[in-house]
């Protein structure tokens, strides 16, 4: 059943849209990931523009992010203090993020600049993820008579100490802000949640317990996708509805099974699936920017109309 997509301006199967957005709300249940890393390369494959992507699927996160942060309110694995400190430097980092992104589309450079993005990112979290994750496989394989505890670093060093009880930490709010703005200025230019950056960030810089993570991960998503699609739509009029509405609704039903299946499955299991994934997507990324295109030039607007 072809739909029509009035602002990407092409025609696409209704169904094959609702399947990669269960897919997609899978990965957000199971990863604590709003799953836009995986989703907005999917429909630069798909033939959706990559401006209209990015400002798209901002709005999908926030429906497949709910979904699955309302299951893990029920299991009391959100860190609410800590998502409200994140969620302050994520709201200014979306607003400088689309600002940037405004300008580039202007200069008719947007589309090169987040498949860019994608490459750099995802090839450098994945592999980071992926050998950190070996590595906690071997430790747990291992017998050992006491777990390895969090190590005092330049973290614990730094001023402005908050106690966040949830998580069991006393660190500064310095670094979950600074996570926080680097997440929303990619949530803002390549149309993430930036799980796959805020999650690795919380375990490794901050020190938080995984299962606190995914929960807590998924609620500062919520906050800062729904500004940034705001700012998308009022600002660049990227935002298509029909392409988000369907999404959407495959989104929602698949979050929730993510969540199921992820609570099943050990913390560093979880971490190396979502590493291959994002090695993956990133190989097809690299290697369609690299191959030469059948047909070299195609007609479209770069900028403003």
């Amino acid at each position: 059943m072809q739909i029509y997509l009035p602002i990407a301006e092409v025609s696409v199967n209704a169904f094959l849209l609702l399947g990669l957005g269960g897919i997609v709300g899978i990965l957000s249940g199971m990863f604590g990931v709003g799953g836009g890393f995986l989703m907005t390369p999917l429909l630069f494959f798909i033939g959706i523009p990559p401006a209209v992507a990015v400002a798209t699927e901002a709005n999908q996160i926030v429906a497949s992010s709910f979904s699955g942060v309302l299951a893990h309110f029920k299991r009391r694995t959100v860190d609410l203090k800590m998502g409200l400190v994140l969620l302050i430097g994520g709201l200014i980092g979306a607003a400088i993020g689309v600002q940037v992104f405004t300008i580039l589309r202007e200069m008719g450079q947007v589309d090169l600049l987040v498949k860019l993005c994608y490459v750099v990112f995802l090839g450098i979290i994945g592999g980071l993820m992926f050998f950190e994750s070996l590595r906690a496989i071997r430790r747990s394989k291992k017998p050992s008579a006491v777990p390895e505890r969090k190590k005092h670093g330049l973290v614990h060093a730094l001023p402005f100490k908050m106690k966040f009880r949830t998580s069991g930490l006393y660190i500064s709010v310095i670094p979950p802000i600074v996570v926080g703005l680097f997440v929303g200025i990619l949530a803002a230019i390549m149309g993430v949640g930036g799980g796959f950056i805020m999650v690795p960030a919380m375990i490794y810089i901050l020190g938080m317990p995984t299962k606190v993570v995914i929960g807590t991960s998924l609620f500062q998503i919520i906050f800062v996708t729904a500004f940034t699609t705001l700012l998308h739509a009022t600002t660049n009029y990227t935002v298509d509805m029909a392409l988000a509405v369907l999404l959407l609704i495959g989104g929602v039903i698949g979050a929730q099974i993510g969540t199921r299946i992820g609570v099943k499955l050990k913390a560093e299991q979880l971490r190396i699936l979502l590493s291959i994934m994002v090695l993956a997507v990133c190989a097809k990324l690299a290697l369609d920017l690299l191959i030469e295109p059948s047909e070299l030039f195609s007609l479209g607007s770069g900028g403003h109309l």
